[in-house]
């Protein structure tokens, strides 16, 4: 199926569908037993706590370092599509834009790039409406 705005989200599945839902009823589980085996509420409500902090870590963690990356990536892509569209550097009108419009950006098939570029800096337009003004998607199917 073609990318486009309705399913340009990407999962993991060992991440999304195996790990968090482990974190999620290990978490569960430990605040139930706090309540059943309320002598033992302490040593439940630590589990339930570790069991978190292990979750929130890890997403912590991956966002950090996989977003980190896949947005300085991305800056370089966009620079290297520009330059080859005008010739010209995009370092000099980049400011002009947030990351989260450049990053939408991306998607814009070459044809109209630079005509939602332009459009992006004169309305200050939000990633989400750049993305729905795409005619012709620009698929990205390496993100993270």
């Amino acid at each position: 199926m073609p990318q486009q705005y309705k399913n340009h989200i990407r999962y993991y599945i060992p991440h999304h569908f195996i790990f968090y839902p482990l974190i999620l009823v290990l978490l569960v589980i430990s605040i139930g037993y706090s309540f059943i085996y309320s002598e033992r509420r302490m040593e439940w409500i630590c589990i339930a706590v570790i069991a978190f902090l292990i979750g929130y870590l890890a997403f912590m963690l991956r966002q950090h370092y996989a977003l980190g990356n896949q947005n300085r990536i991305v800056r370089l892509e966009m620079r290297l599509r520009y330059f080859q569209l005008t010739g010209q550097r995009l370092e000099e009108i980049e400011f002009k834009l947030s990351f989260g419009q450049l990053a939408a950006l991306r998607f814009a098939s070459d044809k109209e790039l630079l005509a939602l570029l332009q459009r992006t800096i004169t309305e200050n337009l939000s990633p989400t409406t750049i993305k729905q003004s795409i005619v012709h998607w620009f698929p990205d199917y390496m993100r993270v």
